[in-house]
């Protein structure tokens, strides 16, 4: 029995060295491309972030509340954004909120540009996501969140662009599932109603199943929101701006940084709530 055991530890399936070469080969032959893609993002970033703290607190408070009663037509979702805001305000956290949220909102519009299209591939091609696209997914999703900062961190360097590309990948499987249960789930009947009436592929996918299919591509969009909004807060580890960097501030200091934790938490927790409620869709009245 010890035999087996042996010969089974001793001949070790190389996955961590793999992945090893397989980063330092990046290192080497994908410099060209990878310094420019880290110094792009850091200036998106950037650029996103200064045009949110542009405006005085105050006024971007009533901005904000003001889009909120014209996505909603309701008192209840202006006076929810003012007071979360300005809470975050009165805690002294605005320019750690708005950096914050400028990567949120990068890592979601990624999410979108590239989960959508690979949930129409993979509900077009069936074979290809029972083989290997649910597998690869239920990978992504189920790895450790800390696991994704390590090559980002060894091929991107400190600073926005790592923490942007593993919030992107870490919330992008919501997004291609959603995306693919929501034109898989289409009712047959509607596609063959356009299938009567002439209408190719292409005429089905954007005239027919995507716009039945819009809940759950907007209910996979809220996930990736706010999966982006909590790894990015793990992101502050390798360096990326924003609420994450007071909470790892906060560990390092130990019972000391009780009250630095908290004030930190209390504002992630207030924005989560903020950015759940306005993605909603608006109820409809009767």
């Amino acid at each position: 029995m010890n035999a087996m055991t042996d010969l089974v530890t001793e001949n070790k399936i190389p996955a961590g060295e793999g992945s090893r070469r397989m980063v330092l080969w990046m290192q080497e032959h994908l410099a060209f491309l990878l310094d420019p893609l880290a110094a792009a993002a850091d200036a998106a970033l950037e650029a996103t972030g200064a045009l949110l703290l542009a405006p005085p607190p105050l006024v971007a408070i009533g901005l904000i509340a003001a889009a909120a009663y014209g996505l909603h037509r309701s008192w209840k979702a202006p006076v929810l954004a003012a007071g979360v805001l300005l809470f975050i305000l009165n805690q002294g956290y605005w320019r750690e909120t708005a950096r914050t949220l400028a990567c949120v909102l990068w890592a979601a519009g990624l999410c979108a540009g590239l989960g959508i299209p690979a949930g129409i591939w993979c509900a077009r091609h069936p074979r290809a996501w029972r083989a290997w696209a649910r597998p690869t997914l239920d990978m992504m999703q189920t790895l450790p969140t800390f696991v994704y900062l390590i090559p980002m961190l060894a091929l991107f360097g400190l600073g926005y662009a790592p923490g942007l590309v593993a919030t992107a990948i870490f919330a992008m499987p919501a997004m291609v599932r959603m995306t693919y249960l929501g034109v898989t789930g289409v009712p047959r009947d509607l596609v063959e109603v356009g299938t009567a009436f002439g209408a190719n592929r292409r005429q089905l996918l954007w005239m027919v199943q995507m716009p039945a299919a819009m809940p759950s591509v907007m209910a996979g969009l809220t996930q990736c929101v706010m999966l982006s909004l909590s790894m990015v807060v793990i992101a502050a580890l390798v360096g990326t701006p924003g609420l994450g960097v007071p909470v790892v501030r906060a560990l390092n200091t130990g019972p000391r940084g009780v009250a630095l934790g908290f004030e930190s938490g209390l504002c992630i927790v207030a924005l989560a709530i903020l950015i759940d409620r306005l993605c909603r869709p608006p109820a409809r009245r009767r």
